[in-house]
């Protein structure tokens, strides 16, 4: 035995951790549902059948990954969820805003050849960046296998949505040559720093930088292009505004709907919204295709939004994601300062 203090304290403090690990119980893992193994069996089957995946190997891949509650309790109570004022209180903040200020800064010559090729300004594509990401700083803490395989085969109300997505990252994976075992993100089993579902990925995900993959963990030359492709690709004009604040004249007009959370589709012109009682607070093209939401911070707030930022939204089913992003895209560019 050793003679040295240090050495028996350490071995004394060893000893005492060894005992209060086998003494407390590990956290008890929830069981999956009785219909998850036959959905997996059935979606084992069904991947050899229509891609050719070898069925051994398929096997041992979906009997890794792994039911969690964590994941269908998040799926549950969702940031969109919240009022405006909480969900933009997360996401236009002034740590944020600095962050998308060094992005834009450090990638300048990137983001000015997006913006030439998809029409994107390149303050909305940092923003985006931000809020999905923080910049790159948190990819996700859940396996994308483990999110994907719950949200399939035991989330009955959105099952076969992401049954499908599962089906896109398997294929994604061997296209990309990615381990499907070791990809993490979101708890809905989104990807990379912009945080594309899988099909989004197969679909929308461009090589920027011309080596010949789309990357969107370790390439920010693709993934500033991807999100630029993608909000073209969904109907972003070049040079048209967003969304402007407003404010009500008077009564408003009952005959004019009036949008919440849940996006609405542009189709009124300005010229009818200002008819019914709204003044956007920006000189908008009175023939333009727009929208009248009104969301809750200290009240009542009301916003004329117009095409590009239903494109926004196409990246996220929210507007509170959508107005979050321009608001914050605006901050760094310093045009609300």
């Amino acid at each position: 035995m050793s003679n040295n203090p240090l050495s028996a304290t350490r071995t004394t403090v060893a000893a005492t951790r060894l005992a209060w690990l086998l003494l407390t119980p590990l956290p008890i893992q929830a069981a999956a549902p009785a219909n998850y193994e036959p959905e997996r069996e059935a979606f084992i089957h069904e991947m050899v059948a229509r891609h050719g995946f070898e069925r051994a190997e398929l096997m041992t891949l979906m009997e890794d990954a792994r039911y969690q509650q964590a994941i269908v309790d998040a799926m549950d109570r969702p940031y969109e969820g919240k009022s405006w004022g909480a969900y933009r209180a997360l996401f236009v903040t002034p740590e944020r805003i600095a962050g998308g200020r060094r992005f834009l800064a450090e990638h300048a010559p990137l983001l000015s050849q997006a913006e030439r090729t998809y029409g994107v300004p390149a303050a909305v594509i940092v923003a985006i960046i931000g809020i999905e990401t923080n910049y790159g700083a948190t990819l996700g803490q859940h396996r994308v296998l483990d999110a994907l395989s719950t949200l399939g085969f035991a989330y009955p109300r959105r099952a076969a949505f992401f049954r499908k997505e599962l089906e896109e990252f398997l294929l994604l994976s061997r296209e990309e040559a990615v381990d499907p075992s070791a990809v993490h993100g979101s708890y809905a089993g989104a990807l990379g720093k912009p945080q594309f579902i899988p099909s989004s990925y197969r679909a929308y995900a461009v090589d920027f930088d011309g080596d010949g993959r789309r990357d969107l963990w370790d390439s920010d030359a693709d993934v500033i292009g991807s999100v630029g492709a993608y909000l073209s690709e969904h109907g972003w004009v070049p040079g048209e505004p967003v969304a402007s604040p407003a404010t009500l004249r008077g009564p408003l007009d009952d005959k004019i709907e009036v949008g919440g959370k849940r996006p609405v589709v542009p189709s009124l012109s300005v010229a009818e919204i200002q008819a019914a009682g709204v003044e956007p607070a920006a000189a908008l093209d009175p023939s333009a295709q727009a929208a009248l939401i009104e969301l809750d911070r200290e009240g009542a707030e009301y916003w004329v939004v117009l095409d590009n930022f239903y494109a926004i939204t196409r990246y996220n089913h929210s507007n509170l994601y959508a107005l979050a992003a321009y608001e914050l895209s605006r901050a760094i560019a310093g045009l609300d300062q």
